[in-house]
């Protein structure tokens, strides 16, 4: 009885070590989805030597009035953070909170989220901003009112993309319902000022477009992304542009994200990230898992995204594996 007892005693010691081999067994590869639960809408970016992604949590619009953040130091192993802002902290915000994006400026986090689903200008809602001072939050309403409240030329006010230019300005990109819109930020977040030609909202929106629009830099050249197709259904899709400044012109080039029907349907409304220092890059992009068909049930997942020597975007394959481990130096 005794050699039984120290037996058991034993290996309850040594479980957690078992448990903690076993997990470092299984992430060799971060697996797709990267998360646990339904989310979309992913903002990629990196802070420090972390990287982070804010999704939309999927659900019925009664039912997004929060925002939980993910954040990890190797885009293997991800850790929750619950909560980063909800409806409590944005008293207009009351149902469909989507699509955050955020930056980092003179030390304060701005999250830029859409929220009510307005469908005219007679109905508050549109593009809000919180702020917090450290990434997971938690984050509280900036201006106590959205920033963009109606609809310009088209364009239903989510979905926004905060761009930082290589001189320094912040602009906004965003819009659904078809059409997309680019407006100049002022320093402090607070406002839209007028762009160059004296105009505050300026339409941008590229052949094919829907929503989700991304842009980013890389060799001298502007990338804009956006989602196509129906967020409920098999064909959305991410497709691109090139340009040579901000305002375009953006001449769609390809679609470069798109269901495979072994691993998963509806794959789009996607962020990039770029490793510090390299010209190594990935999408973050959600997609529905094959067994599912309600237009909610959407998870978060990574993969790689590579470009050839023209510079164009090849064509990304989704996998069930995800990436592997690549810390921030």
């Amino acid at each position: 009885m005794k050699r039984i007892l120290i037996t058991i005693s034993l290996l309850s010691a040594l479980a957690p070590q078992f448990a903690s081999a076993q997990k470092s067994a299984k992430k060799k590869t971060s697996g797709n989805p990267i998360a646990q639960g339904w989310y979309a809408d992913p903002e990629a970016t990196i802070f420090g030597k972390n990287y982070w992604v804010y999704p939309t949590y999927s659900d019925k619009y009664e039912k997004q009035v929060h925002f939980d953040a993910f954040s990890s130091p190797d885009l293997v192993n991800w850790t929750k953070h619950a909560n980063v802002l909800d409806s409590s902290n944005v008293k207009w915000a009351k149902r469909a909170m989507w699509a955050p994006a955020i930056v980092k400026k003179d030390g304060k986090y701005y999250f830029f989220f859409g929220a009510n689903d307005i469908q005219n200008d007679q109905t508050l809602g549109g593009i809000g901003v919180a702020v917090a001072d450290k990434p997971e939050g938690p984050f509280k309403d900036y201006l106590g009112k959205p920033l963009i409240d109606k609809f310009y030329n088209g364009a239903q006010p989510i979905d926004q993309f905060v761009f930082k230019d290589t001189d320094g300005q912040y602009y906004i990109i965003y819009g659904g319902w078809q059409h997309c819109n680019i407006a100049k930020l002022n320093s402090d977040f607070t406002a839209i000022v007028p762009l160059a030609d004296g105009t505050l909202f300026r339409e941008i929106t590229p052949e094919g477009y829907v929503e989700g629009p991304v842009m980013f830099t890389r060799k001298g050249k502007y990338y804009f992304m956006w989602s196509e197709g129906g967020w409920t259904g098999p064909d959305y899709r991410v497709a691109y542009a090139v340009g040579d400044n901000v305002n375009g012109p953006f001449k769609k080039i390809d679609v470069i994200l798109k269901q495979d029907p072994s691993v998963a349907t509806g794959a789009g409304h996607h962020s990039v990230i770029n490793v510090p220092g390299t010209d190594d890059w990935y999408i973050v992009y959600h997609r529905r898992p094959l067994t599912e068909t309600d237009g909610n049930h959407r998870v978060t997942c990574i993969d790689k995204m590579v470009f050839n020597a023209n510079g164009l975007i090849l064509p990304v394959k989704i996998t069930n594996e995800g990436v592997t481990p690549r810390k921030i130096k």
